[in-house]
C-alpha cells in the first residue's frame, strides 16, 4: 500500500484499522532497523518498536498529514527508542553521555544474526556507539537512511543548520575513532 492510500485512509475513523494495517506492512521493518540503530539490542528493539506501534495505533487521529507518513512514524519511532534509552539509563544510574552500556549490548549482540561479521562494519559501529545519542540518530539517518536535512529536521524537530553541525562532528568523531583502531 503506497503512502498516499494510507493518508487516504486516515481521514476516516472507520478505515483506521486497515490504515494501520498498511503502516505495519510498509514500515513495520524499516520502523524496527531505525530504533535497532539507537537501542542495539535485538530484544530492547523489539520492545521498542512494539510500543512505538502502540503509540502510532492511539494517535492515528493525529496525523494531520502536515509532514510525510514516514516523517510522523519516524519521529514517533526515535522518541520511543530515545524514552527507552533515557529510562534505561536512569535504572542504571547511568549519565546521559555515558555510552559503555551500549558498547556492552554492542560486544554481547556480536553473534547477532542482525549484525553483520564483517570486521570493517564492527568498527564502524563501535564507532558511532561513541556518538550520542543525538549523534548517533542523525549521523543513522543521513548515512544509512539516506534523508535530507529537511525531512531529518522534521523528524528530531531541530534546525537545518543544527543537523548540519550535528553531522559534521558525528563524521569527525567517527573518523577519529576509525584512525586510532
Amino acid at each position: 500500500m503506497e503512502d498516499q492510500q494510507i493518508i487516504e485512509l486516515l481521514k476516516d475513523p472507520s478505515t483506521y484499522e486497515q490504515a494501520f494495517r498498511g503502516i505495519l506492512k510498509a514500515y513495520k521493518e524499516r520502523i524496527y532497523f531505525q530504533i535497532r540503530k539507537i537501542v542495539i539490542d535485538h530484544d530492547d528493539a523489539d520492545d521498542v518498536t512494539q510500543e512505538a506501534f502502540i503509540k502510532i495505533w492511539k494517535n492515528l487521529d493525529k496525523f494531520r498529514g502536515d509532514s510525510k507518513l514516514y516523517t510522523w512514524l519516524y519521529r514517533i519511532a526515535t522518541n520511543e527508542a530515545l524514552t527507552f534509552l533515557q529510562k534505561k539509563r536512569r535504572d542504571r544510574s547511568v549519565s546521559m553521555d555515558d555510552n559503555e552500556m551500549l558498547l556492552n549490548t554492542f560486544e554481547s549482540s556480536k553473534s547477532d544474526t542482525y549484525l553483520d561479521g564483517e570486521e570493517i562494519e564492527m568498527k564502524l559501529q563501535k564507532a558511532i556507539l561513541q556518538l550520542t545519542d543525538k549523534q548517533r540518530i542523525v549521523f543513522n539517518l543521513k548515512y544509512f537512511e539516506d534523508l535530507k536535512y529537511e525531512e531529518i529536521s522534521e523528524i528530531t524537530e531541530t534546525t537545518v543548520g543544527g543537523l548540519k553541525a550535528t553531522y559534521h562532528f558525528a563524521v569527525k568523531k567517527i573518523e577519529e575513532f576509525l584512525s586510532k583502531s
